[in-house]
């Protein structure tokens, strides 16, 4: 009985023992082991053999990066602004025996470190300089930690400035000062878009204005290469008809010639015909009045007896008219091709000749003429001999020589 006890007392041992002098680190873990209370070596991940009883794990040392966040450090500016400014720092152990020995509360060492820094860098800013400074301030502050915590066996990977608070009246100043910019911004942008606006709507309208004459001008163009084909037109269509018309006159000459030699009219005929023309001379719109002279008889019979006769009686005039034969043949003129032009020089000689042939009759009646004189400017001459007077004033009497 007291075998089995003592054997079991020894069996419990040995497991302590064994348990003892086995010792398992995790993974990104580091054990920093003491025999008889001095560093014996750092225990790497994985199981080690320790003297039982002998051996003494210190501390377990993580290795993996740490993040701690330390509450708002009261910082000074340069301006005399007491603003609290929180601070966040990624650090990592990379020498577990140094961060055992060389350092008793790491986590408060790098606190007070961190706001000590922080007074010194941000002291010599302004507080607008500290507000749009923090990348600045972030890499100087990690430059300085990373300096003195090398010693510690730490190295500080980064250094995040969460927050920069300055005091209530500040922040009331600032966020006035930002709606001042806000509305300036907007003010700035409305007004861009307003110029830019009337900008795009001067240059529409610069266009419109530009395609309107331009259709002005083609339409004033084509309004005047219209108006230009019509004149031309009409002038070519009066050109025809002026054409035309001198054709038919000079068919008519030229008809009127030829029958009038068909004829061989007397020069008393020619006279009589130039004195039924008169009556239609005077007629017109501008009121002429023909005076007639009174040797108006005397005058035909002195042209009567320069063409052939001396004592003949008006009704011996018509003595040598033309024939009903001549009359006949006259007649039966063909009148199909009037309107052509290429008789146009023959129609010129037969008119120079129809000119000839009355030269005589009309050097031959000098004493009166056929032109039509204008009432205001006739005064009637008392001693002209059978002038006629206006019908409101009786003529004067003849003066008699015999007297």
């Amino acid at each position: 009985m007291d075998g089995y006890i003592i054997l079991a007392v020894v069996i419990v041992v040995v497991i302590i023992i064994i348990a003892r002098s086995v010792k398992i680190v995790p993974q990104a873990r580091a054990a920093v082991l003491e025999r008889l209370g001095r560093y014996q070596r750092t225990l790497n991940p994985g199981p080690a053999i320790l003297v039982p009883f002998v051996d003494r794990v210190r501390s377990t040392i993580d290795l993996r990066e740490q993040v701690v966040s330390f509450p708002p450090q009261t910082v000074i500016t340069k301006d005399n602004l007491q603003v609290g400014i929180d601070t966040v720092i990624y650090y990592q152990i990379t020498d577990p025996r140094q961060a055992t020995y060389g350092i008793s509360n790491l986590a408060g060492a790098l606190e007070q470190l961190t706001g000590t820094t922080l007074r010194n860098l941000v002291g010599g800013l302004l507080l607008e300089e500290a507000l749009i400074s923090r990348d600045q301030i972030n890499s100087q502050l990690r430059s300085v930690l990373d300096g003195t915590t090398g010693n510690w066996g730490v190295r500080v990977a980064r250094v995040e400035i969460k927050a920069i608070d300055p005091p209530l009246s500040i922040q009331d100043s600032m966020e006035k000062q930002m709606k001042a910019d806000r509305d300036k911004r907007a003010m700035i942008l409305n007004a861009e878009g307003v110029r830019e606006s009337q900008v795009r709507t001067a240059e529409g309208q610069k266009q419109s204005a530009i395609l309107t004459a331009e259709g002005a001008k083609q339409a004033a163009i084509l309004g005047a290469e219209a108006e230009r084909q019509s004149k031309i037109l009409r002038a070519e269509g009066e050109r025809a008809a002026q054409f035309l018309q001198a054709q038919g006159q000079a068919k008519a000459i030229e008809t009127v010639f030829q029958a009038i030699h068909d004829g061989n009219p007397d020069p008393r005929l020619l006279a009589y015909q130039y004195l039924q023309t008169l009556p239609q001379i005077a007629q017109g719109d501008a009121n002429k009045v023909w005076i007639v002279p009174s040797e108006f008889s005397n005058a035909l019979k002195g042209l009567g007896k320069m063409v052939g006769g001396d004592d003949e009686t008006p009704d011996s005039m018509f003595a040598d008219l033309p024939s009903s034969e001549q009359s006949e043949r006259a007649a039966g003129i063909d009148t199909s091709q009037w309107f052509e032009s290429q008789l146009k020089e023959q129609v010129d000689t037969a008119t120079a000749a129809a000119h000839i042939t009355i030269a005589p009759v009309e050097e031959a009646a000098p004493m009166f003429s056929a032109r039509p004189m204008d009432v205001s400017q006739v005064r009637p001459d008392p001693q002209a001999r059978g002038a006629v007077p206006p019908e409101s004033t009786p003529p004067p009497p003849a003066d008699d020589p015999e007297q």
